[in-house]
């Protein structure tokens, strides 16, 4: 049988990646190969969702306040599971638990990294069929190897990161990371059950035309965002455009989407919540490491996204990310509310 050998498998990729790094131990590489194992057997649930006991409410509440859903426990369990059981991880911190766990074991904490994940973002869209996903980020630890993780490795600045990544359950099922070395996407050949290189150094076009945000708050947010907003539904041939709005409620979605194609994503505060309802450590670092990465900006409306210094596990900001020159723009309307 023939072998196409131009198919690079994850493994494949990260292997050869560290070969460029004599020095490398191997452990990043790791983590992120058991990212992908855990994103495989989710895939497998999402896919027949419909056809088990795995749709609707798990009778539960986060931390957040939102209905737990029980893909969403299973996802979470998936995750912690196969980041515990391996030997590249100090410990995580989820979305759907109420604090950080160590992983406190003597393999463990000689590890050198702990990882941030929501497991299963955009589930509120899991019993309708849309495109839902995974979000993760990972730091290097600043507390001493061979001793438990502390919470100081995980309340580090996004600019710490060192990997972050997504997984997106769509019509194909893709990992994209990141690292300080670039953006690659994986899509999953479930003829091999691997996932494989199909988006090679990935960069944001430095336009678009898509700008996603929720219009139904629209009267709750700052008037510098709604002047911005206008000006996109004004936009034709002669201003850069005509946008067209694209808002699908899972933000894995609609940023993958931007990515690609080029656009800007907005999750701005309201008057109800000024600080936004994303994530910052679990949502917001991730995709600003990688969508910066891949030549975009990322923004709270008044400072970088990897700068801000956070204060809790569960802390939300508002979000602003996309295209660079799309981003300026929106810059020159929320910048003039602080002169």
């Amino acid at each position: 049988m023939a072998i196409n050998r131009k198919i690079q498998t994850l493994d494949e990729f990260t292997i050869q990646q560290m070969r460029n790094f004599p020095q490398a131990t191997g452990e990043l590489s790791g983590l992120l190969r058991d990212m992908g194992l855990a994103a495989k057997r989710v895939h497998v649930e999402v896919n027949k969702a419909g056809l088990v006991d795995i749709l609707g409410d798990a009778g539960t509440m986060n931390v957040q306040g939102e209905e737990v859903k029980k893909l969403d426990v299973f996802a979470n369990n998936q995750f912690m599971g196969v980041l515990q059981h391996g030997i590249s991880c100090a410990g995580i911190g989820s979305e759907e638990l109420d604090d950080i766990v160590v992983f406190d074991d003597e393999v463990s904490n000689q590890s050198k990294y702990v990882c941030l994940f929501d497991p299963l973002d955009g589930s509120s869209n899991i019993d309708v069929n849309v495109s839902i996903g995974t979000i993760f980020s990972v730091f290097r630890r600043v507390s001493e190897l061979g001793k438990p993780a502390t919470k100081a490795d995980f309340l580090q600045a996004g600019n710490k990161q060192v990997a972050a990544g997504y997984v997106i359950y769509g019509s194909s099922t893709m990992l994209v990371y990141a690292t300080r070395r670039g953006v690659n996407g994986f899509t999953l050949d479930q003829s091999i059950g691997e996932f494989t290189l199909s988006h090679p150094d990935i960069q944001c076009p430095d336009t678009g035309k898509i700008y996603s945000v929720n219009h139904g708050n629209f009267f709750q947010y700052e008037e510098k965002v709604k002047e911005y907003i206008n000006a996109c539904q004004r936009k034709n041939k002669d201003n850069g455009g005509p946008y067209t709005q694209r808002y699908i409620g899972s933000m894995v979605a609609d940023v993958h989407r931007n990515l690609i194609k080029g656009g800007i994503f907005m999750y701005p505060g309201t008057t109800d919540k000024p600080k936004g309802k994303l994530r910052l450590l679990y949502e917001c670092n991730p995709f600003a490491f990688i969508v910066e990465k891949a030549g975009g900006k990322a923004t709270n409306g008044k400072q970088r996204i990897l700068d801000i210094e956070p204060t809790e596990i569960h802390q939300r900001t508002p979000m602003f990310i996309g295209s660079k020159l799309m981003m300026e723009e929106l810059e020159s309307f929320t910048q003039q509310a602080t002169k």
